[in-house]
């Protein structure tokens, strides 16, 4: 039992007020409402600089929207000028119409080009080599009646690996490699390096053209990484590292790397005095990515490897082959057997196909290249070792989005690297903009022309009809047309297709007008 509450407690607790909920709950969360964050209130020159480029925005859109457009010259003016110039304008605007549409339908075929081009595949040699330095059989100080053999200096190799990628000129012989997996990696030989390096350990000059102005692509733009598994065990290798590996930064699309990240030569020392074979594998970096396809989603595009965007449209051409599509809703595809195997469904929508296909895709599988590191003497004894070459056969990036780059009419704006074209662009851009105001002020003096004309041949009348349309026009803008007599003078008493009540604007004013009404 609880023992009996001291009386002097026992008046304190009678006399204290019953515990709200909502209090004891807010107590326990914390501190109450939080507070509001606190605003920098701008100062009065933002204030100023803000309201000033709002108010610059507003007027260079206004610029804008009065800069006139129109670069045809107006009807009538070759009448009133000697010569043919404006027989010959026009025969120019009109090669002009004629070679915009060339340009645009040239353009739109380039692009349609470079998003549904071909892939285009180039061989690239790789020269696999190694070096040795502090090996036993190096030694030339210990004695042999010593005990301790030990030099205080550890023995190390180097493994060097570089690629080259060959133009069709630089291949020896016409073999065609192909492009299944089988025929990715190739041992071609080993010969010295002699034959196959310069001194400095560089690939052979003679496989490479001696005047080429385009940028070289190195070796490591094809490859998203690199690993080299030693055929050892961990416990057995001196450095307890049984994997070597290098991965490309990720960086911004069609945006060139660092100089670091971007080579052609590899190199990797390790401790070791014995023989170690290893294999090196090369994952394929491609845009638009690939994917290794399931054995069944591969039988229907007939296929093994393919991107996401080409896989799509295979299955989006097989069902409208087969004629799939249900009558009432398009998107909705009736599975055939060939699909019901893949999808295990008898329908589906068509935008879940990229869901739908996600299981049945995987990552490419890399590029092994089998190597054994020799440190004995016999391998080194000559001053350059022989090197094993491989034959890779990669898909190269298209030329095409290299080769519309420098096109004109691509880039008409100012941009931070303006080329050649780009500046001859803007230069013609003023000059239809100067043009189009030449253009405005013929328009212009054709209707003084027109006016002064008319004025010529009865200047009363002529003046006296003027005066009246001003007037008209005046009491349309204030609002007034029709409260005095001049609007229901004989024009407007008129009837039939040649009076007031039978123009155009008068039949749409009265259509919209009954359709209001209903």
């Amino acid at each position: 039992m609880n023992p009996a509450m001291p009386s002097q407690y026992r008046a304190n607790y009678q006399h204290m007020p019953p515990r709200s909920t909502h209090t004891s709950a807010s107590k326990q969360r914390g501190s109450g409402a939080p507070l509001p964050a606190v605003q920098q209130t701008p100062s009065q020159a933002q204030i100023d600089a803000a309201k000033q480029a709002a108010n610059m925005a507003q007027d260079a859109a206004k610029r804008r929207a009065n800069k006139p457009t129109e670069k045809n010259i107006p009807e009538g003016v070759e009448d009133l000028v000697l010569g043919d110039g404006v027989q010959q304008y026009k025969r120019l605007r009109e090669v002009e119409r004629k070679l915009d549409a060339v340009m645009m339908r040239k353009r739109l075929d380039i692009q349609d080009s470079a998003q549904h081009s071909a892939k285009r595949y180039k061989t690239m040699q790789v020269w696999i080599s190694n070096t040795v330095e502090n090996q036993p059989w190096q030694a030339r100080t210990l004695e042999t009646d010593m005990f301790d053999f030990n030099t205080g200096v550890e023995a190390t190799y180097k493994v060097k690996i570089e690629g080259r990628l060959l133009d069709d000129d630089d291949l020896d012989d016409a073999t065609d490699y192909g492009s299944d997996d089988e025929n990715f990696g190739i041992s071609l030989h080993q010969r010295n390096d002699e034959d196959s390096m310069d001194q400095d350990d560089e690939p052979p000059q003679q496989s490479v053209k001696p005047a080429t102005m385009h940028t070289r692509t190195k070796f490591s733009h094809f490859f998203k990484a690199i690993t080299v598994d030693f055929d050892r065990g961990k416990n057995l290798q001196p450095d307890a590292a049984t994997q070597i590996e290098w991965k490309k930064p990720l960086g911004q699309l069609n945006v060139p790397l660092r100089p670091g990240a971007d080579f052609d030569c590899l190199e990797f020392e390790r401790k070791g005095d014995e023989n170690i074979n290893c294999t090196i594998n090369f994952y394929r970096d491609e845009i638009p990515e690939r994917f290794r396809l399931s054995k069944e989603l591969g039988e229907l595009l007939d296929t093994e490897e393919e991107d996401r965007a080409a896989i799509i449209v295979g299955i989006w051409e097989y069902v409208k082959a087969m004629n799939l599509q249900q009558d009432e809703e398009k998107r909705l595809i009736q599975c055939d057997d060939r699909l019901r195997a893949l999808f295990k469904a008898d329908t589906f929508f068509f935008p879940e196909l990229t869901a739908l296909i996600a299981p049945h895709i995987s990552p490419l599988a890399p590029l092994p290249l089998p190597y054994t590191i020799r440190v004995d003497p016999s391998f080194h004894s000559s001053p350059t070792p022989p090197a094993t070459i491989y034959a890779l056969r990669l898909p190269t990036p298209s030329p095409l989005p290299a080769l519309k780059a420098p096109i004109a009419y691509l880039n008409p704006h100012p941009t931070p690297h303006p080329t050649p074209h780009a500046t001859v662009l803007r230069q013609l851009s003023l000059y239809d903009d100067h043009l189009a105001l030449l253009v405005s002020a013929i328009a212009h003096s054709k209707a003084k022309h027109a006016f002064l004309s008319e004025m010529s041949r009865d200047p009363v009348g002529f003046v006296n009809r003027w005066v009246k349309s001003q007037k008209r026009d005046m009491e349309v803008i204030v609002g007034e047309a029709g409260k005095g007599e001049e609007a229901m003078g004989e024009e407007w008493r008129r009837g039939g297709k040649s009076g007031a009540w039978g123009t155009e604007n008068v039949r749409e004013s009265v259509g919209l007008m009954v359709q209001k009404v209903r």
